[in-house]
């Protein structure tokens, strides 16, 4: 049976692009092949959506003649749009034309900003998660804070894309966030200033006892081909068995999070499948020569974890090719596709969603570990999930045969230290044990 074609790599020139992360101040894009979906847009503005456009062009009409001050009828269009988006799933978004080209910069990992992930929770601005190194974590941005103004403008009913936007901004200028966190009697300013945010999604390094360890920051355009040498320079160190970490990595670009599973997996094997609404399948079945790496693995999630990291956990986990230890995934199972508008502009919209290869949507529910091990948090820094978006796709799928419904193993240290990294020690110690038994002679018979 011949395997699909893999989508081409990045910045050839195309027309619409595939999404597989979390909405971050950087916003990274993959390749997509789907030519019907004009067809599609242009079917329905044609049909039963003929009727609603003349309302509207009646609207603004009338306001461009009657509203008591000059108006710019791009703003207007431009309102309407992202007023229509946001009745939608919480990644879908509009982009100016600005905010498109810096999109397509982002998947080169550096960018101008303050280096946050945000999202929306109850109506309110929320921050996911400060990246690691930026000017929002130097400052004591925390993961659950709600961002009450931006620059002294309030954020009830910004959208994403808005708020994306106006932090944004050239290394060294200024800007203010009102935070509200758990705690704090009233809201507090957090003057933060813009930096260059150079992400390097790969770090690697040996532990103990040959297990070596390789954290993914995010899925980049040079993740895959990175991650490759990685290996290879642990390889070279003697390594036994690997601890791959995927704790809060919000995604990225699928192309990758496919190169990324096949450095584990043997040729053939289905990585990821997508539906659209019509039902149609598109399936990424890896192509490399992953089956020489077999060693021990255990994979590190928590609620951070997103994506494209969901992707690659639950294609090693339904192959059983690696451990799932942590906590429960994020929980965004679904697919954006960027359409680039004829102003400059483009559209983020969700157009897919997507299965692991044993058919489970983990859209809401998110990768449940094989061993959970939780870590008591405060209350402020409780991780917010895709459940906890406004107007998130709901999951309607039932678990199918096989799919773990709970933790096979749930672990707790008896006394939480703080200044260990409990989930990375279970990790090693799970990986200690495995080795052990790899390199002891089997007993013979009485």
């Amino acid at each position: 049976m011949k395997q699909p074609e893999r989508p081409s790599p990045p910045f050839r020139p195309v027309s619409k692009w595939r999404l597989a992360g979390v909405l971050l101040v950087s916003l990274f894009l993959g390749f997509l092949l789907a030519r019907d979906l004009v067809g599609k847009v242009q079917a329905v503005a044609s049909s039963e959506g003929y009727e609603s456009l003349k309302i509207f062009t009646e609207v603004l009409n009338l306001v461009q003649k009657n509203y008591v001050e000059e108006v710019n009828t791009k703003d207007l269009v431009y309102g309407a749009i992202r007023g229509m988006l946001s009745t939608l799933d919480p990644h879908s978004a509009f982009m100016t034309p600005e905010m498109f080209r810096e999109m397509k910069l982002d998947t080169k990992g550096e960018f101008g900003g303050i280096g946050i992930q945000i999202g929306i929770k109850e109506g309110q601005l929320t921050v996911i998660a400060p990246l690691e190194g930026t000017p929002a974590e130097r400052v004591g941005i925390q993961a659950g804070d709600r961002i009450v103004k931006v620059d002294g403008e309030p954020t009830k009913d910004m959208t994403l894309m808005e708020a994306v936007e106006k932090m944004r901004g050239p290394k060294g200028t200024r800007v203010t966030l009102t935070i509200m966190r758990e705690g704090f009697t009233a809201p507090k300013d957090f003057t933060i200033i813009r930096d260059i945010i150079r992400i390097k999604s790969v770090k690697s390094r040996m532990l103990e006892d040959g297990i070596g360890y390789v954290r993914l920051i995010q899925f980049q355009e040079r993740t895959g081909r990175d991650l490759a040498k990685a290996l290879k320079a642990l390889g070279k160190k003697d390594m036994k068995a690997l601890v791959l970490d995927l704790r809060n990595n919000p995604g990225g670009l699928l192309d990758v999070a496919v190169e990324v599973a096949e450095q584990f997996l043997p040729p053939g094997k289905l990585v990821v499948y997508i539906k659209g609404r019509e039902g149609e399948r598109t399936e990424y079945v890896t192509q490399g020569n992953g089956a020489e790496l077999d060693y021990p693995m255990v994979v590190l999630v928590n609620g951070g974890s997103a994506s494209a990291s969901e992707i690659v956990a639950g294609a090693l986990q339904d192959w059983h090719r690696a451990v799932i230890l942590g906590t429960r995934t994020f929980g965004k199972g679904s697919v954006q596709t960027v359409l680039p508008l004829s102003d400059g502009s483009g559209l983020r919209l969700t157009t897919a969603k997507y299965y692991t290869p044993k058919g489970r949507s983990i859209q809401t529910t998110g990768i449940v570990p094989d061993i959970e091990v939780p870590i008591k948090t405060p209350p402020e820094h409780r991780t917010v999930r895709e459940k906890d978006l406004k107007h998130h796709l709901r999951n309607d799928q039932k678990p199918p045969p096989g799919a773990p419904p709970k933790p096979a193993v749930k672990l707790a240290p008896e006394k939480p230290d703080a200044s260990v990294d409990i989930q990375l020690q279970r990790a090693v110690d799970l990986l200690k044990s495995v080795l052990i038994f790899q390199e002891k002679p089997a007993a013979s018979a009485p």
